[in-house]
């Protein structure tokens, strides 16, 4: 019995870290998904579709972190991480409403909580977004 319900909480946790990770890369996940749609309806088959979704999905957040990057202007820079840090937010507000819905009796306490999360999960994508890459910036000569 103790097995089960430790076995049932580590899998709530795996659900928990997959779907706030799926929240932060909203943009990528959504146009990645949108690809594989496109390609299995023109007869890729499912591992065609699932090879362009992921090329879609690494070319989406790629562009996006060289856009993010390289542009100087800070309206500009500002622009681009509104394009990925919105839909992020937006998804971070509508995982916390789902996971609340049932266990927050209060409708404002379940939007202050919704709206935190949100928040949280936009600024970690903008985080995500902003992160600087692993070789370091190149140096100007």
């Amino acid at each position: 019995m103790a097995v089960v319900m430790l076995m049932s909480v580590i899998l709530i946790a795996m659900l928990c870290v997959a779907a706030y990770t799926l929240a932060v890369y909203a943009l990528p996940f959504m146009l990645g998904l949108t690809a594989a749609q496109f390609a299995y309806q023109t007869g890729s088959g499912l591992i065609g579709a699932g090879l362009v979704g992921l090329v879609a999905a690494g070319a989406a957040f790629g562009v996006l972190a060289l856009l993010f990057d390289s542009l100087r202007s800070p309206i500009l820079r500002l622009v681009v991480a509104l394009i990925f840090a919105a839909p992020a937010a937006v998804a971070g507000y509508a995982l916390v409403h789902g996971v609340t819905k049932e266990s927050v009796p209060s409708e404002i306490w379940r939007q202050i909580f919704c709206i935190i999360g949100g928040g949280f999960v936009g600024v970690s994508a903008l985080l995500r977004l902003a992160a600087p890459s692993v070789d370091g910036p190149a140096p100007v000569r």
